[in-house]
């Protein structure tokens, strides 16, 4: 991504965002540290904080779901996703603040984690391949970066294997096409891109409002019941009775 900024002659071009914000910087660190810990001191570790589905159901490790986001198969791997957070993550938290951008891209995360072992329980291989894969890295979170950008900054022109410029909407779509398809091949194929779309998919519902607070509509409808039976209690009525002229709104 290149930006064009004014100078005192004219017109400097500048790859990136800019300065690493506060988030972003944090993101990045603890992913090199947890990087160099399990590629060099405890490489178990990785097997311990990764998300498999079957550990978390059978074993109770309940932190996979966050902790796998912070861990990396190799260099490529971690400098591809570090990247692009910084990339398209900065725009973001300084339009959001650090607060938002950071629960964000935990719903991101979390939620390509929750799609992840979702899909797990299909019956089949895949699903039986899945429920016992290991699946690590902060792609699905990346992922819902990416999304939000391009709902943000649609028509921002977004360079494809840094050579063709592409609208970042259309971006979104072709690299979410290309998940699809790759979760709907042979074996093994589909393990990461699940993840994928679980952190488009996430982070679309979260910032289209779709969430579902189910304690809050029955709260709403156990009130509703209850002013309405009140009202048939105390003879009140919204708008009096066609039948009785005098009587009116108490």
């Amino acid at each position: 991504m290149r930006s064009r900024y004014p100078s005192a002659s004219g017109f400097s071009y500048s790859f990136g965002p800019g300065p690493l914000t506060p988030a972003i910087k944090v993101l990045i660190g603890l992913n090199v540290v947890a990087f160099i810990v399990t590629a060099l001191f405890v490489p178990s570790l990785t097997l311990r904080l990764g998300l498999r589905p079957a550990d978390v159901f059978h074993e109770f490790h309940l932190w996979q779901p966050v902790t796998y986001m912070f861990l990396h198969a190799g260099i490529a791997h971690i400098l591809f996703n570090m990247l692009a957070l910084w990339m398209f993550g900065v725009e973001l938290e300084r339009m959001w603040g650090t607060r938002f951008f950071l629960k964000y891209y935990f719903v991101a995360g979390v939620g390509a984690a929750a799609t992840t072992m979702a899909l797990s329980f299909i019956p089949g291989s895949f699903g039986t391949q899945l429920y016992y894969s290991l699946t690590i890295g902060a792609s699905g979170a990346v992922y819902g970066v990416l999304l939000a950008y391009a709902l943000y900054f649609p028509n921002r022109p977004i360079y494809m294997y840094m050579v063709f410029p592409i609208p970042a909407k259309y971006f979104v779509m072709i690299i979410g096409a290309i998940s699809l398809l790759s979760s709907m091949g042979g074996p093994g194929g589909g393990i990461a891109h699940t993840t994928h779309l679980g952190g488009l998919l996430a982070g679309y519902l979260y910032l289209k409002g779709a969430r579902l607070h189910l304690l809050s509509e029955i709260q709403y409808r156990y009130l509703k019941w209850r002013i309405h039976r009140a009202r048939r209690h105390f003879d009140v009525y919204s708008g009096g009775r066609a039948d009785d002229v005098d009587r009116r709104v108490h």
